[in-house]
């Protein structure tokens, strides 16, 4: 870190680059600055060996390492704990580790991925409150020893497969309603059900260790970290009325999204540790988030495939859709937003701007009318062989993609970039 709380970028990228899912990859600088993504994206496609023009992500390594800084400037006194689930990359989750986070995994297979990387048990937590009994005996085996629960169910599972297992109560977040994806009607003790659980975990011999709860994935009401910090709170106090050993892990979970919604929520948990946990001194605090270091690092290309025109109206195909990375428009709710790249049109300006747009529909390569990617979408008139990117998708994308008819998600290759224009542009 720089005197002034920043990474120094070429030391960044130099760690990140001897990182296991990077080490031997190729990494390309870029100048964000000046359209550097894009000309490296039409690179690319431009390739002689790109024949089958098949879909491609990039993933910018520079954003990662901003978006850590950030998050140590702002939250410096809580460490990530990565969300797999998010996107499991293997140069992401190898740059996460370079840069000193841990990782919250949520089944034997994510755990399996992350110790392959190199990564200690100790900076692992199985942040599933409902784990199989065979995935509960791996974390044993393994030495992955924090884990949730919220039932007494679950008390009982781990005792019998993995008592020295430290146990994290999750409870449920008092206001996540407007969460792009809430968890609460799934996952999360519910008041009058702490104090049973907690003797249940007493009864049984086990150790909690600390309080978790998750506000929801992608919430924008960013005041709702407060009132699930001061319900952490009052289960601390609980605890230590029943007579437990001080606990001292408390998990603010996920919900985080970079941009401008990030310093304001980041406000609110600061403010919130202060006012519930001034005493800190013992305390680890960790969070899990997921969407805010993997959405904005990814852009994807997709390839035009097909064409209708309606009249007024420009129907588009190409050869990724909802049963493949753009399934978030299901699952996660997004919003998608597209750049063209007209490269099989020859045009002086490739992103086409200026230039007349109509109302289009995208459709996705499947034979599913669900498959509708955009709909009243402007766009220039485009061709077969030309592009669309799209930004920020590396959320909740290619981790829930399928092989529905045959166009398989997990094929689609990434390449390696790194923005960086003060250092790798001198």
């Amino acid at each position: 870190m720089g005197s002034n709380g920043q990474s120094n970028p070429i030391m960044s990228l130099q760690l990140i680059s001897g990182s296991p899912g990077v080490r031997g990859k190729k990494v390309t600088p870029i100048d964000k600055h000046n359209n550097g993504l894009i000309s490296f994206m039409q690179t690319i496609i431009n390739d002689t060996q790109l024949q089958e023009q098949e879909p491609f992500y990039v993933l910018d390594l520079g954003v990662v390492v901003n978006l850590m800084d950030e998050w140590t400037r702002t939250l410096p006194t809580v460490k990530p704990f990565y969300a797999v689930k998010c996107n499991p990359d293997q140069a992401l989750l190898g740059a996460m580790a370079a840069l000193g986070s841990g990782f919250d995994c949520a089944s034997r297979a994510e755990i399996q991925t992350v110790l392959g990387l190199g990564v200690s048990p100790a900076q692992i937590v199985f942040a599933n409150p409902c784990k199989p009994e065979a995935h509960i005996k791996y974390a044993a085996t393994v030495g992955v020893n924090l884990t949730t629960f919220d039932s007494k169910d679950e008390v009982e599972k781990i005792r019998k497969w993995h008592p020295k297992c430290g146990l994290l109560i999750r409870i449920k977040a008092p206001d996540d309603g407007v969460a792009r994806c809430p968890l609460g009607p799934k996952y999360g003790a519910l008041p009058d059900e702490v104090e049973p659980l907690l003797r249940a975990a007493q009864a049984a011999g086990l150790t909690v260790c600390g309080v978790s709860f998750h506000i929801g994935s992608g919430d924008t009401h960013s005041g709702a970290y407060r009132g699930a910090i001061e319900a952490a709170k009052t289960v601390f106090e609980t605890a230590a009325r029943l007579g437990f050993q001080q606990m001292k892990v408390l998990n603010i979970g996920g919900g985080f999204t970079s941009g401008e919604t990030f310093e304001e929520a980041a406000s609110n948990v600061r403010a919130a540790l202060r006012t519930y946990f001034p005493n800190s001194q013992g305390l680890s605090i960790i969070a899990e988030p997921g969407r805010f270091f993997g959405e904005t690092a990814f852009t994807l290309a997709a390839n035009v495939i097909g064409k209708r025109v309606r009249g007024d109206l420009r129907e588009y195909w190409i050869n990724d859709g909802i049963y493949g990375s753009m399934n978030c428009l299901l699952y996660d709710h997004a919003t998608l937003t597209c750049v063209p790249l007209a490269c099989s049109s020859k045009r002086a300006n490739p992103t086409c701007e200026g230039e007349i747009t109509y109302d289009s529909t995208v459709f996705g390569p499947t034979c599913d009318a669900l498959d509708t990617v955009l709909t009243g979408y402007r766009l220039p008139e485009l061709e077969v062989n030309d592009w669309l990117l799209f930004t920020k998708m590396g959320a909740y994308t290619m981790a829930a993609g399928s092989n529905f008819n045959g166009f398989n998600t997990s094929a689609i290759l990434t390449y390696l970039a790194y923005s960086d224009p003060t250092t790798l542009y001198d």
